[in-house]
């Protein structure tokens, strides 16, 4: 049976329905941003092991929650600073004498894994609302 309200009380009531709507779609996404976060780092250590030489740095990719004013974050970054942007877009190389050679060639492996989390956190987020 549907509650009697007054006038004056309907914008206190809408106010609150909506807070509380507000508070459980913030939990929500936050929720599935850790996820993604936790599967994206794992995503990027299947990755690296099968298009870059050496296990340590596949073994670096973390992730981590971060949650402000403006909501939920999830960062995934790497051990070694630096590294994965030049594997991602290749470099330059050179030796001690100063003389540079041709490039290295990119391992693109980042770009695909962000992409695929960008539409799985789509998908999960319109299927909670």
């Amino acid at each position: 049976m549907a509650r009697k309200l007054a006038l004056d009380k309907l914008n206190e009531a809408i106010a609150g329905i909506l807070n509380e709507y507000a508070g459980e779609i913030a939990g929500n996404v936050g929720e599935i941003a850790a996820q993604m976060g936790q599967k994206g780092a794992q995503a990027l250590r299947q990755k690296s092991r099968e298009t870059v030489d050496g296990s340590e740095y596949a073994k670096g990719w973390k992730s981590q929650t971060e949650t402000g004013r403006t909501g939920t974050t999830a960062i995934i970054y790497n051990d070694h600073p630096g590294l994965p942007h030049l594997l991602e877009y290749g470099h330059v190389t050179r030796n001690g004498t100063g003389r540079t050679f041709p490039r290295t060639p990119a391992h693109e492996h980042i770009a695909p894994v962000a992409d695929e989390l960008t539409e799985t956190f789509e998908r999960e987020v319109l299927s909670r609302l």
